[in-house]
């Protein structure tokens, strides 16, 4: 069943995704727990996606209603509706890819770390050598151990109830990835029985019969664990975070971006930033944040789902909460929270001061304290600032509010009226200076 080496193939990829994940003790279905930014599942799906196969599916179980709606569209699904073992799951894609003739490559919902590259790898080996089966292998802490011939190609797996001391030894283990001829995968796991003590039907017994009908078997081995570590525990979530934070920092250190201290930021997945953005500890950025160039984000900035134009400074300790835009060459400084709210060029915030839910034109400026006042206690409303408006230290500007151009707001003011193009707004108490007052009171103070 050897492939045409020159051939390349139609590719489905199926991700088992099954799994109820009971050492997390958790309520949540186990592939939508988050690593920076994504759920884990997000990944396999993405790595997958990335060799454009001409069908996706991720195998659920019968209860996976948070999985269809997070993942509908992007991806086909088959459903498990009894947890048998990895071979029922992907028995249960059958009816799907009914029609489809090609190579199929079977990967798991738990393993976010795992490369695009690695999976292309594995489709270059079996084109290249025409192969019938590919495994993936990696020195990590899983009972299938892989046993080579003298000529270095795979003879069996070997489980490590099983083995000698000998083969225990052995460090190279089978991650349970694999790609082989659709045809040739039916074939053999309708091979494959449950007579075993779970009473399950196993995938991994596919390289044992594939090796008994003298089919050419292959592993592409990877260099450390890291690649092929599973989550099942929040242990390992953790330290898949901790990998994956690396390396998100080291891509943007080899795209231009200064990263002081990459054991003390924190960058999600889907974040983009440009060249020459210096970002200092303590930062944190989510979700589906863009960063432009030359941006200098100081210790402990937190940025959400927002977007930041060139030439920007943020902090230190300043928070953009989602749907924010900020405008090339602005100003967001101490403690300065921005929430919904879309700034323009050259903005200034400099310190203490909250704006939410406004649309601020070029150049306006926010002195410390003042506040976007945009909730009544039952809705949110919108405030507008126009270009070059300067407001003073400790004014509220009360929502549903237009502060036309070129206007001034003096220091302490309330403002809950439109202030026309060009206008001083004053809204405070006139001072009162009653003298004498200390005296007859007996308030002096020795």
């Amino acid at each position: 069943m050897s492939a045409d080496p020159s051939e390349i193939r139609p590719l489905a990829a199926l991700v088992l995704a099954a799994g109820k994940g009971t050492r997390l003790k958790s309520g949540r279905t186990k592939v939508l727990h988050e690593l920076c930014g994504r759920p884990l599942l997000g990944y396999s799906v993405a790595a997958a996606e990335a060799l454009r196969p001409e069908r996706l599916v991720v195998v659920v179980g019968p209860e996976a209603d948070e999985v269809r709606r997070r993942f509908g569209g992007r991806v086909d699904f088959a459903v498990q509706t009894q947890p048998r073992g990895t071979g029922d799951a992907v028995q249960a894609c059958r009816q799907v890819l009914e029609a489809f003739r090609g190579d199929v490559l079977v990967l798991y919902g738990d393993t976010p770390l795992l490369r695009s590259a690695t999976l292309e790898r594995l489709r270059e080996v079996k084109r290249e050598v025409g192969a019938d089966l590919v495994l993936l292998s990696a020195p990590v802490d899983v009972p299938g151990i892989v046993l080579r011939d003298a000529r270095g190609r795979v003879a069996r797996i070997v489980e490590a109830t099983d083995a000698t001391p000998e083969q225990l030894a052995i460090r190279e283990r089978n991650t349970g990835v694999y790609l082989l001829d659709s045809e040739l995968l039916w074939k053999l796991l309708a091979q494959v029985g449950d007579e075993n003590a779970q009473g399950e039907v196993y995938l991994t017994d596919i390289v044992e019969l594939a090796v008994r009908d003298r089919l050419r078997v292959e592993a592409v081995q990877l260099p450390g664990p890291e690649e092929a570590l599973g989550v099942n525990t929040r242990a390992e979530l953790v330290r898949a975070m901790e990998l994956l934070r690396r390396r998100i920092a080291n891509h943007w250190l080899d795209h231009g971006v200064t990263i002081v201290d990459p054991g003390a930021t924190y960058i999600d997945a889907d974040v983009e930033i440009g060249a020459d953005t210096l970002i200092e500890p303590g930062c944190v950025i989510q979700g589906t944040t863009r960063i432009g160039a030359r941006v200098h984000l100081k210790p402990h900035c937190m940025i959400e789902s927002s977007r930041i134009g060139d030439d920007v400074e943020m902090g230190p300790s300043a928070h953009l909460r989602p749907g924010c835009e900020i405008g090339a060459g602005s100003r967001i400084g101490n403690f300065v929270e921005v929430k919904n709210s879309v700034l323009g060029r050259g903005v200034k915030a400099d310190h203490l001061s909250y704006i939410g839910d406004a649309d601020v034109g070029d150049r306006a400026s926010f002195g410390c304290g003042s506040v976007v006042v945009n909730y009544d206690g039952a809705a949110k409303h919108r405030t507008r600032v126009g270009a070059r408006a300067f407001i003073g230290c400790n004014a509220n500007l009360v929502a549903p509010l237009e502060i036309e151009p070129d206007t001034y707001i003096a220091a302490g003011s309330t403002i809950t009226t439109h202030v026309p193009e060009g206008a001083l707004a004053v809204a405070r108490a006139r001072q009162r200076n009653i003298e004498g007052w200390v005296d007859r009171r007996g308030r002096r103070r020795e």
